[in-house]
């Protein structure tokens, strides 16, 4: 629940409930999130639809802006099911002569309008809770298929096993549309980092590219992870300061930033930010 409808319940103000949900969490009764709380178990648990599209709504607006302009025209890609790339993809309806292949209703509807954008969606069963076309006929719809890159967004992002989710039929949709890209770009906000959820969908030696935002000052976890996901190769862009489009880099990003290891060879070491949109802080990622 978002700490605003919270407060609604129990008749108090944010404030309160955020020093009170703090106090819970100590007690290991539930778990803080960006903008919100959870019940424990988030192994297991998942949230729907409703609940994710109101969650750090700024950092995905942000990050989507970023994760644009890597799409170039004419290519063909693939963009999995989730509130952020559903952002994603309303910004690439701007983008000429685009092939969109996705098993999102979300994504595919935010591109229906788009003149210049051909969409193909894949087979399969629909899952109501995220809007998207899971199971063995979305996967079997994916075979033979090769594109540039995948986009795709998750439950939890660690260095340790990669993108995870709490679904299962939804991490074998996304296994498949990684097999079908030439290179991974995984799009999390903050509040993603350092979370391990159930099942593993992409391994962390498979992401190509991480695009997140800027980290609170105070969230140690979520710096922690970026650097061990640089220190195993992950290109790292980061959109704004504390999730704002355009912004500055805060306080903490400076000392992030050195030390990052450089990206994959092969691979161009900078992610521009989308054009019309604001300037996204790209971390400055070097070799040591």
């Amino acid at each position: 629940m978002s700490l605003r409808e919270l407060a609604r319940v129990v008749q108090t103000s944010e404030v309160t409930v955020r020093r009170d949900v703090r106090a819970l969490e100590a007690e290991g009764l539930l778990d803080r999130r960006h903008g919100g709380a959870v019940l424990p178990g988030g192994f297991t648990r998942e949230s729907g639809f409703p609940q994710k599209s109101h969650l750090a709504t700024a950092e995905k607006t942000a990050i989507a802006d970023l994760a644009a302009g890597l799409v170039e025209e004419g290519e063909a890609i693939v963009v999995g099911a989730g509130t952020t790339t559903q952002e994603l993809a309303r910004r690439l309806a701007r983008v000429p002569g685009l092939t969109v292949v996705t098993n999102s209703l979300l994504v595919a509807q935010a591109l229906a309008h788009a003149n210049r954008v051909e969409v193909v969606m894949t087979g399969g069963t629909l899952r109501g809770s995220n809007y998207a076309l899971v199971g063995s006929g979305a996967e079997q719809s994916l075979q033979g298929l090769r594109v540039s890159k995948a986009f795709l967004s998750g439950s939890g992002l660690t260095a340790e096993r990669g993108l995870s989710t709490s679904n299962m039929l939804s991490s074998s949709v996304d296994r498949a549309l990684v097999q079908a890209a030439a290179e991974v770009v995984v799009l999390a906000d903050h509040t993603k980092l350092g979370t391990d959820t159930m099942f593993q969908t992409v391994p962390t030696e498979l992401i190509t590219r991480l695009v997140t935002d800027d980290p609170p000052p105070h969230d140690d976890r979520a710096a922690t992870e970026l650097q061990a996901l640089a220190d195993q190769g992950v290109q790292i862009a980061v959109a704004g300061a504390n999730g704002a489009p355009g912004g500055e880099p805060g306080p903490a990003a400076a000392p992030r930033q050195r030390g990052l290891p450089g990206p994959r060879r092969g691979h161009p070491p900078t992610l521009r930010p989308a054009a019309g949109h604001g300037e996204g802080r790209v971390a400055d990622l070097r070799r040591r």
